[in-house]
């Protein structure tokens, strides 16, 4: 899959109105954010700690040699990349409402009223 791919991807807009919990809507992108944020972290824990466990279960490495791990120059780029794309999908929820606020034809004044709903 392709870089452009994969940040449309991870800005993936759900059909249908998002569901609100909360009083007001910045609020709601901030739980959004952050739940995006607990699953990714929650997800990259449990697959490091596999990884881990199985390379030491099968004498591949070392916990030190794991630690000390310096990526050369061209896993450091793609370290970059998926960085960029793991943004984009954490904070699409605020790329999704820059989106719709560009598609609107209403004045800043107005768009600013309805932030603070």
């Amino acid at each position: 899959m392709e870089f452009a791919e994969k940040l449309a991807l991870a800005n993936t807009k759900a059909k249908g109105k998002r569901p609100e919990y909360l009083l007001d809507k910045q609020t709601e992108q901030t739980l959004s954010i952050t739940m995006a944020l607990a699953m990714e972290l929650h997800a990259a824990n449990e697959r490091v700690a596999s990884l881990e466990c199985l390379l030491e279960q099968k004498g591949i490495i070392t916990r030190d040699e794991l630690n000390n791990f310096q990526p050369d120059s061209e896993e450091t780029a793609k370290r970059s990349l998926d960085t960029q794309v793991y943004l984009n999908r954490i904070l699409r929820v605020l790329d999704q409402e820059k989106q719709a606020m560009a598609t609107n034809d209403e004045s800043v004044s107005e768009v600013l009223e309805k932030l603070k709903d």
